[in-house]
């Protein structure tokens, strides 16, 4: 079994390791987005939230110089009319795509080698709604991450010890150069206006729902189901190796919140020779005993199926079991959270806020 629980740790303890099995609130697949930068002469500065593994093919040269899978500002010079003085520093401002609390940042300075910057800091704030880069400016901030020093071509991993929920971060170069990527690993933790009193995907990452274990995990994350949006390949669902044996593979989630579901959709779009050859599922309130509400159900390759469910049962895990093994693109459970759902999510966001 591979276990996929959230850590409990505080951030002092964290490894790189550690920060790697959290969600990426910054990604660009999850709604991440950078809103402005002081300057991204040789490279933009959406290449930092970009969810692949930076890039690099040498000897590619455009209009801007040497081609790179990241951000790279100009040259800052430290005199000016020939007097010496601080050259000042460049900085890119990031949305992140699922508010929450921030475990651990890592700066990825890959393939910049001469020309990343010796240090940089992290900052954070919380402002909810939409706000401007301009708003923005006069948020509160909070330095998260010190001025720390960086190396060529390495992903530098910083734990974060701050028990609050923020909405956007703001990375500092001192003074200049090139960071190929900006992870903000961490805990999600949604606004409950848009989960009380409304049917919402108690299964979805964003609402705060996460993995805690599965049996498999060969070729992809199963967290990777509970991504918003729909898979563009095979590779953005997850997917368990070939069994050789009696056995079938399963998954485990905590729920968003406490809650009823109504509709359990299992899309295997992309999966077209190895989606599994059936589906059942099982709720629990506390991960330990279990209660079928979906038989064992034959699924279909490359198809979104979606079953309606008579359950009242009121759950905060539940385990999908696919039968012998194979893929899933996305995993969704529609319902509504119960009253002690709507109570811990709300008070979790008043702790936090």
């Amino acid at each position: 079994m591979t276990d996929l629980s959230p850590t409990d740790l505080s951030a002092t303890q964290l490894s790189a390791t550690d920060l790697s099995a959290l969600p990426d609130l910054a990604l660009r697949t999850l709604g991440g987005s950078v809103l402005a930068a002081s300057d991204e002469s040789f490279a933009a500065k959406e290449n930092l939230i970009n969810p692949w593994t930076p890039r690099f093919s040498p000897e590619t040269f455009g209009v801007k110089g040497q081609e790179y899978d990241g951000w790279e500002t100009a040259r800052r010079r430290p005199c000016r009319d020939g007097v010496p003085g601080d050259p000042g520093h460049d900085w890119a401002l990031v949305r992140l795509g699922l508010p929450g609390v921030i475990r651990g940042v890592v700066v990825d300075t890959a393939w910049f080698k001469g020309n990343y910057p010796p240090h940089a800091s992290v900052e954070a704030c919380a402002l909810d709604g939409h706000p401007s880069p301009s708003e923005l400016a006069d948020a509160d901030w909070t330095e998260i991450v010190p001025r720390s020093p960086l190396t060529g071509d390495t992903a530098h991993a910083f734990p974060v010890d701050v028990e609050r929920r923020f909405t956007h971060v703001r990375l500092r170069m001192l003074p200049d150069g090139g960071i190929a990527r900006l992870r903000v690993h961490g805990e999600v933790v949604p606004d409950p206006s848009f989960l009380t009193g409304l049917t919402v995907d108690l299964a979805a990452l964003e609402n705060g729902a996460r993995v805690t274990g599965c049996s498999d995990m060969f070729y992809s994350s199963p967290e990777n189901m509970l991504f918003p949006g729909l898979a563009r390949n095979q590779s953005e669902g997850w997917e368990t190796a070939r069994r050789r044996d009696d056995g079938n593979d399963w998954v485990v989630l905590r729920m968003a919140a406490p809650g009823r579901i109504a509709v359990a959709e299992f899309d295997t779009t992309h999966l077209k020779f190895n989606a599994p050859a059936a589906v059942s599922l099982s709720v629990s309130a506390d991960a330990e005993t279990w209660r079928e509400i979906l038989p064992r159900t034959r699924l279909q390759p490359d198809t979104r199926h979606r079953f309606r469910l008579d359950s009242d049962v009121e759950a905060g895990y539940v385990r999908a079991d696919v039968h012998p093994d194979g893929g899933l693109a996305r995993l969704r459970l529609w319902g509504t959270l119960t009253p002690s759902g709507e109570r811990a999510v709300r008070e979790r966001y008043e702790a936090l806020t």
